[in-house]
C-alpha cells in the first residue's frame, strides 16, 4: 500500500511543527503546504524550500487527507470545501461547548462526499478526553479535575490575534486548582489602536469570559513567548462499592509540537473509519497506530 498523500492548511505554529510530524510519519507523505494568498508574497521560509507551497489546494496534483492548522473559527468553512472534493480533514478545533454542533455539521459533509472528518485532534480537547473517558471507566463514580498549565494556550492567544489592532498577542493559563484556570494576556498594539478598547472586547469574547483574566499592554511580546505547556488530570472516585480510588495524569510539553504529532495519527486513523465525522473518543485506539495489528496487539497487551 502507498503512503497516504498529506497536505497542510496553514502555516502558523501548528503548521510549522506538522511539517516535521508528516515527514517523520513512515506511513505519511507530504505533497504541499497552502497558505493564504497574502503570505505567498513574503519571502519564502527556508524549511519549505523543497515543498511545494500554493493557495488553493487545487493546485496540488494528489490529496488524500488535509490537516487544517488553521485557527478554530475558521475550521468549519475550510472543512466543508475539502470533504465535498472527497478529502479527508483533521483539525484541532478547540472551542469545547461547541464541538458537539461542528461534529454533527461536519459528518453530513463528510458522507456526501465520502470522506471522514476527524475533529478536535489535539490534546486538549483530543487524547485529554480520551484520558477522561479512561478514567471514568475505571471509576464510574467520582469527580475528574483537569488542571491546565503552567503555559501558552495557542488557541486563546490566536482568538486575540484577530482583534481589530492588536499586533501580536500571547495568552497564558495559570491553574488555580480543582479545574479552575485564569488568564494572563499579553497584548502589542497596533500604532494608533485604543488598548481599552481591545481589553472590553477580549473580556466579552467567549474564549475568555468564564475564566478570570488578567490583561496587560507590552511592547513586544515575542520576548514573553516559551511554547511550554501541560496539564494533570485527577480524579477520585469509586470502582463499583470500593472508594478512594486515585488515579492521576501529568505531561509537560511543547504545544504546537504534541498537537501537530496528534493530527498526524488521526489522519492515519481516517482511512481506517466509514465517511463521517468523528472525535477522538469515538476512534479505535489502535486506528491511530502505525503497524499491523496483530504486532501492536502483542507489544501493548
Amino acid at each position: 500500500m502507498g503512503k497516504h498523500k498529506v497536505a497542510i492548511v496553514g502555516y502558523g505554529n501548528i503548521g510549522r511543527f506538522a511539517v516535521d510530524a508528516v515527514q517523520a510519519a513512515p506511513d505519511m507523505e507530504l505533497v504541499g503546504v497552502v497558505r493564504r494568498a497574502s503570505s505567498l508574497d513574503n519571502p519564502m521560509p527556508p524549511e519549505l524550500a523543497n515543498i511545494p507551497v500554493v493557495g488553493d489546494i487545487k493546485e496540488l496534483n494528489q490529496v488524500d487527507v488535509a490537516l487544517l492548522c488553521t485557527p478554530s473559527r475558521s475550521v468549519q468553512e475550510n472543512a466543508v470545501k475539502l470533504l465535498a472534493q472527497g478529502i479527508n480533514t483533521v483539525d484541532s478545533f478547540d472551542i469545547h461547548q461547541d464541538i458537539v454542533d461542528l461534529r454533527n455539521s461536519l459528518d453530513k459533509e463528510a458522507k456526501k462526499g465520502n470522506a471522514v472528518a476527524i475533529i478536535s485532534a489535539g490534546w486538549d480537547p483530543g487524547t485529554n478526553s480520551m484520558l477522561r473517558c479512561l478514567m471514568e471507566f475505571m471509576a464510574p463514580k467520582g469527580i475528574t479535575y483537569t488542571n491546565f498549565g503552567p503555559g501558552m494556550s495557542m488557541g486563546h492567544s490566536v482568538a486575540v490575534k484577530a482583534l481589530d489592532g492588536v499586533r501580536d498577542a500571547l495568552s497564558i493559563t495559570i491553574p488555580k486548582g480543582e479545574g479552575v484556570h485564569k488568564r494572563m494576556v499579553y497584548i502589542q498594539v497596533e500604532a494608533g489602536a485604543d488598548f481599552a478598547d481591545i481589553k472590553e472586547k477580549l473580556l466579552a469574547d467567549p474564549y475568555f469570559s468564564k475564566d478570570e483574566t488578567h490583561v496587560f499592554e507590552v511592547e513586544d511580546v515575542k520576548q514573553l513567548v516559551d511554547m511550554g505547556h501541560g496539564v494533570t488530570i485527577e480524579r477520585k472516585g469509586v470502582s463499583g462499592n470500593t472508594h478512594n480510588q486515585l488515579l492521576k495524569y501529568e505531561m509537560r510539553i511543547n504545544n504546537p509540537a504534541l498537537t501537530s504529532q496528534i493530527m498526524v495519527a488521526s489522519a492515519r486513523a481516517t482511512f481506517k473509519q466509514e465517511p463521517g465525522a468523528y472525535t477522538l473518543i469515538e476512534v479505535p485506539i489502535i486506528n491511530y497506530l502505525y503497524g499491523e495489528t496483530d504486532k501492536l496487539i502483542r507489544k501493548f497487551v
